[in-house]
């Protein structure tokens, strides 16, 4: 009877299963866009798109629609079509393959027939994003938008602008989905473009082909290994990168297929938790109540030798007082010098009560062992239906690996396993060295700041799994940005301290007042002033005037240099005593 309820048990589920399966719809619209008229052909575009269809109709999609080369009107009528779809769908698709452009911030789509001459023609001749959001939006369970359009843009390097503030990006703008149990995937990092490659395929393409449609895998983890074989195939130059976010179940692209005769859940797997949370408390509070919950069965009878254990213990731990106290009742009588009946009592109070004690150690010790080898035959049964069911689980595993291809990580050499781990923690802000591969004293500096600020005890000195995968985990930078004097933080990048006219950078790097200039008092310098009195002293005294002045009818003036006045008497009587100044000059 038992064995025929778990065949029916197993058969309702199988039922329920086919029959949730075969209730969700999934739809695909696949665009393609390489022929363009005012630009370059694009040779991979047609081709992925062309790949990607395939792969969405082998994957068991209901409907997928592949569109080649649309100019605007195509693209706006497939997308209106293919939002009609969606209503009725539990998964909707969009990959799109060709030139996209960023115009302020927001991405667009270009058709085949786009000129963009102008910024302001970005608005007329190409679809916005959002329409292909808005196309996706009313499927139920999953909403998932991969384009393949951050290439080098021939439009953006030709086109006139209007305004001279509006920017035109690099590739496309970052992207956060609104709407619940959506995804955006790039082809590159936002700001950054994507590779062609060399082969008939993108590089994103090959690797979408590869892991997207591996059954069971959480499209998060597959899209993770896309980005793993994107870095990879191109030299670490092309990251792909994922935007939006799911809930806490896996979301798998193809469903796991169902494994006929798996390993059945435990029945006793809820009592043996609430047994050992019993058995870690280990009172009797909490072994009364899982008996109280479990009153009867295997763990019961084990709960009940808990039970008998504490209360061996119990009763140890009372005839231990009452011997304690008898020695010290037998003490005290004998120091107070008591009669010799009532010593006697004492001590004869004093061996019984000694007698309990060893009487009720030993029981304990009895309960203790009784409790130990049930224990121990709880830990082997349990390990016994464990062992059983893991190799039930195994060989489930081993059928199931014959038809599914692996879904395991890239098997990659340690130089390349160093290169990743170094790229990681570069975008995280801890490894300003290059990423060569080689894992130096540097790096292991990177990998202990990394370990500093994300709160991690990874080994320095080895690049390893685990240390890459804690720091893929981290969405943005960990390591503080530390900028050379004169310059500050902005973002990612350091950039130089400007300060106003009469202002400078001190040592704090703050912008202070540059302090006016004070004359300062010197002495003078002794040595010198001798010397050029001395030249002075030495150097002959030049002629000098003697101060007389000469005046005659044309006026007066000074007696030239090396002359003197003489005065002569004019003729006449002796007596007289006029005469005239005469210059003399020898």
């Amino acid at each position: 009877m038992g064995a025929l309820r778990i065949f029916l048990f197993l058969l309702a589920i199988c039922c329920l299963g086919c029959g949730a399966a075969h209730a969700e719809k999934r739809v695909a619209l696949v665009i393609g866009n390489s022929a363009y008229k005012s630009a370059p052909r694009l040779s991979n575009p047609v081709n992925d798109a062309s790949l990607v269809g395939g792969m969405l109709k082998k994957a068991g999609f209901d409907q997928v629609d592949i569109k080649l080369d649309l100019n605007a009107a195509e693209m706006r009528r497939a997308l209106r079509d293919f939002g009609g779809r969606t209503r009725e769908a539990d998964v909707a698709v969009v990959y799109y393959a060709g030139h996209g452009i960023e115009l302020d911030g927001t991405n667009y789509l270009i058709p085949t027939d786009a000129t963009l001459e102008t910024d302001s023609d970005v608005l007329d001749e190409t679809l916005p994003l959002e329409r292909a959001l808005f196309a996706v939006e009313p499927a139920r369970q999953l909403r998932l938008v991969i384009l393949d359009a951050c290439r080098d843009n021939p439009f953006a390097k030709t086109m006139k602008r209007t305004m001279a503030a509006r920017a035109v990006g690099r590739g496309l703008a970052k992207v956060e989905p609104t709407s619940p149990n959506t995804m955006i995937a790039f082809a590159a990092k936002a700001g950054s473009t994507a590779s062609d490659g060399d082969s008939r395929n993108s590089p994103f393409a090959a690797a979408l082909v590869e892991r997207l449609p591996t059954p069971g895998l959480d499209l998060r983890k597959a899209f993770g290994f896309v980005r793993d074989d994107v870095l990879k195939n191109t030299g670490y130059k092309q990251e792909p990168y994922v935007y939006g976010s799911l809930g806490g179940d896996d979301v798998s692209l193809v469903a796991a297929k169902p494994i006929a005769a798996g390993p059945q859940a435990n029945p006793d797997s809820e009592i043996r938790r609430d047994y050992e949370l019993a058995l870690q408390l280990g009172t009797r509070d909490g072994w009364t109540a899982f008996l109280n919950r479990f009153p009867i069965g295997f763990y019961a009878d084990l709960a009940k030798g808990q039970l008998n254990k504490i209360a061996a213990e119990e009763t140890r731990a009372a005839t231990a007082d009452k011997a304690r106290q008898a020695e010290e009742d037998k003490a005290r009588l004998a120091t107070d010098r008591a009669n010799k009946a009532e010593q006697e009592k004492a001590a004869a109070a004093a061996r019984a009560a000694e007698e309990k004690r060893l009487a009720a150690e030993k029981a304990k010790q009895v309960e203790e062992a009784k409790a130990a080898a049930a224990e121990q035959r709880r830990k082997d049964a349990e390990a016994a239906v464990a062992k059983v069911m893991a190799e039930k689980q195994a060989a489930a595993e081993q059928k199931v690996a014959a038809v599914t291809p692996s879904s395991a990580a890239p098997a990659m050499s340690a130089d390349e396993r160093t290169k990743l781990v170094q790229s990681e923690l570069r975008r995280v802000g801890c490894h300003p060295a290059p990423v060569d591969g080689i894992w130096t004293a540097s790096s292991e500096r990177s990998l202990a700041l990394f370990n500093k600020y994300a709160g991690t005890k990874f080994e320095a000195k080895v690049a390893s799994f685990e240390a890459l995968d804690a720091i893929k985990a981290r969405p943005g930078r960990i390591c503080p940005l530390v900028c050379d004097h004169g310059f500050r933080a902005d973002g990612d990048a350091c950039i130089k301290i400007a300060c106003r006219a009469g202002y400078r950078v001190n040592d704090d790097n703050e912008c202070e007042k540059v302090p006016d200039k004070k004359p300062v008092a010197t002495r003078e310098d002794a040595t010198k002033r001798d010397a050029e009195r001395k030249k002075v002293e030495a150097t002959p005294a030049k002629p000098q005037s003697s101060g007389q002045i000469v005046c005659n009818s044309a006026g007066c003036r000074p007696v030239s240099k090396g002359c003197r006045l003489e005065f002569r008497r004019g003729g006449g009587s002796a007596n007289t005593h006029t005469g005239e100044s005469v210059e003399v000059c020898n």
